[in-house]
């Protein structure tokens, strides 16, 4: 599909976007096997004898290991089934296909895919970057959870190598469906099969199958199946929740990391129900897509229609119709109202099996009722730069490229409540809850905004600053991003910023090693101390360079009253104070927005 089916504003995105590839992550070097390091890396598992090769880092690394079945055919919107062995020897030296998914530069695509789609349904791979230690010491596990809106996205785009070898962990970075193969509830989907079949969290299950290899086969590559830590970015890390919610993932994992995340599940009669009934679902719930299916396909005339034949159709014969669709007939269908992160499918689902039902700050507040590990958890200081920054309404443009904002009060402002609304659901309010209960919670906050300009024009600072996604390379410690590098990381922010690299690749590794940060595995860093809800209790660690500030606790929590007085009291237009609003409590519920739009939309 050409890349034409987006507006010109939405091409102007991804032209720039492509400048900031690094949202998802780091593209991994070229591998090349020599015969040594083969037999060096030579490793056998349950499944079958596989080798890497060794990265320029020292680190050992395996690609394109499967860890589940194909899930095409009959397995699709199934449960995953466990790997078949290989015969002979499996040569780990390639990344395999991304997930179905429309390209696009926030999901790793080159420019060639933007657009247009890419992947197979045949992904369910994963990536091992081991230490060449050989002291024959289990290593802490880290598993990585790429963001993407659980749409768009892939495993191949973050690179392990680096993090494994400088802090002696094994780094696993996984891949699973995403979109509306990845959670798709319908009744007919466990027709024939087991119950996990008719969750519709297929996405969630390839996590759990993930997190299941890894309890089998990690003791090859060196790592210690009972020291599992779960880490991701946005949805990444709302995936990270999700599976702390899970009865399925209980045991699988000991830590987790939430970075940049949050928790929204969806209800089975929002993923289900047409929306006309009783209980309302979505528009894109399965029914409703069901009808659009039967209709595109001149088996119907209209809704009213296939609503009726739909109603003739058995589970079974309902089952067998979708799978039996084309791949992109169905991300088609769900893209007829395209949107930059794919289809807009109801994802991670609350159905009582493989996720508990209830509010996830209720089942928080009871370690009985969710897995109840050490979690490390934060945000960006300023996380929705990186989206406005792509607004033709907030920044001044040239040629698509943005240059400055329009009124930098009004960015500044709006950038400032969305992060503060952003802490508030993904750190601060799960973070109260979890620690008044017994719960151990480290929190952070990443600051550091020292790009600089761009071209001589571009202030990166100012538009960019600490905004989503840009800690991820900080964690890896990976910065080869070709030759959009410059824009970003340069020689003159280079010995600061590797400095604070090196800090939380310390933090973050310690914390996988023992669930308490402390003082990083160096011993040498500032102590992190856990969240704590004491008035005057330090809460949060702050993470910046020692040029502005440094790594230093704060005791600062965010409240909804905190960022609506700052709204209110804010010097900027009746409209810019009513668009702030609405951008920044797009989250809240529908009747607590018309509450409140009063006092400040007229």
């Amino acid at each position: 599909m050409a890349t034409d089916r987006y507006p010109a504003k939405t091409r102007g995105f991804f032209a720039l976007t492509a400048l900031f590839a690094l949202l998802v992550g780091c593209t991994a070097p070229e591998a090349e096997v020599a015969r040594d390091a083969a037999i060096e890396t030579l490793r056998n598992t349950p499944q079958g004898e596989l080798v890497g090769y060794e990265a320029d880092s020292g680190a050992f690394v395996y690609l394109g290991i499967p860890f589940a079945q194909p899930p095409q055919g009959n397995l699709r919107w199934r449960a995953p089934r466990a790997p078949q062995p290989w015969e002979g020897q499996l040569l780990a030296t390639e990344f395999k296909s991304p997930c179905p998914q429309y390209g696009s530069p926030l999901g790793g695509a080159s420019e060639e895919f933007f657009g247009k789609p890419m992947g197979s349904e045949d992904c369910l791979y994963l990536n091992v970057y081991a230490p060449a230690s050989d002291d024959n010491k289990p290593k802490p596990v880290m598993l990585w959870i790429h963001g993407g809106g659980n749409t768009i996205g892939q495993a191949g785009f973050y690179d392990g190598s680096v993090l494994a070898e400088a802090e002696d962990v094994v780094v696993v970075t996984t891949q699973y469906r995403m979109g509306p193969f990845g959670w798709f509830s319908h009744p007919a989907m466990g027709e024939g099969g087991n119950s996990l079949d008719g969750s519709g969290n297929y996405g969630t299950l390839d996590l759990i199958a993930a997190l299941q290899w890894i309890a089998e086969n990690i003791d090859a590559f060196g790592g210690d199946a009972s020291n599992v830590t779960i880490f991701g970015e946005s949805a990444g890390a709302r995936n990270v929740f999700s599976l702390m919610l899970s009865p399925q993932a209980k045991g699988l994992f000991h830590r987790a990391i939430s970075q940049s995340g949050g928790m929204r599940e969806t209800s089975v009669a929002t993923a289900q129900n047409f929306i006309d009934d009783e209980q309302p679902g979505s528009r894109f719930s399965s029914n409703e897509m069901l009808l659009k299916f039967l209709v595109n396909d001149g088996l119907a005339d209209d809704r009213a229609s296939a609503k009726l034949r739909l109603a003739d159709m058995s589970h079974e014969d309902i089952a067998s119709y979708l799978r039996s669709k084309d791949t992109w007939e169905v991300f088609n269908t769900y893209m007829q109202e395209p949107g930059l992160l794919g289809p807009q499918n109801p994802r991670v689902i609350s159905d009582g099996l493989v996720i508990s039902t209830g509010s996830p700050l209720e089942l928080f507040a009871d370690p009985s009722k969710f897995n109840a590990v050490p979690l490390l958890i934060g945000s960006n200081r300023d996380e929705p730069k990186i989206f406005m920054v792509f607004d033709e309404n907030q920044t001044r443009r040239l040629f698509g490229l943005p240059l400055w904002p329009l009124d930098a009060d009004a960015y500044n402002l709006e950038a400032e409540l969305g992060a503060l609304a952003w802490k508030l659901r993904g750190v601060d309010r799960p973070a109260q809850v979890i620690a008044e209960h017994g719960g151990r919670v480290f929190a952070y906050r990443w600051d550091w905004d020292e790009e600089g300009s761009a071209f001589g024009i571009i202030d990166v600072s100012e538009l960019i600053g600490a905004a989503h996604g840009l800690e991820i390379p900080f964690v890896f410690g990976w910065w080869d991003l070709g030759s959009q590098t410059p824009l970003l990381f340069h020689e003159d922010n280079e010995k600061q910023r590797l400095e604070l690299s090196r800090s939380m690749m310390s933090y973050w590794a310690n914390f996988a090693r023992t669930g308490d940060p402390g003082k990083g595995s160096s011993g040498e860093l500032p102590r992190w101390q856990p969240w704590s809800n004491a008035a005057a209790g330090t809460r949060t660690l702050l993470l910046d360079t020692n040029s502005d500030q440094g790594i230093r606790m704060s005791s600062e929590s965010v409240s909804l009253d905190d960022i609506l007085s700052k709204l209110a009291a804010a010097d900027v237009s009746d409209s810019q104070r009513c668009e702030a609003f609405e951008r920044t409590f797009e989250d809240q519920s529908d009747a607590w927005r018309e509450q409140h739009r009063k006092d400040f939309c007229a």
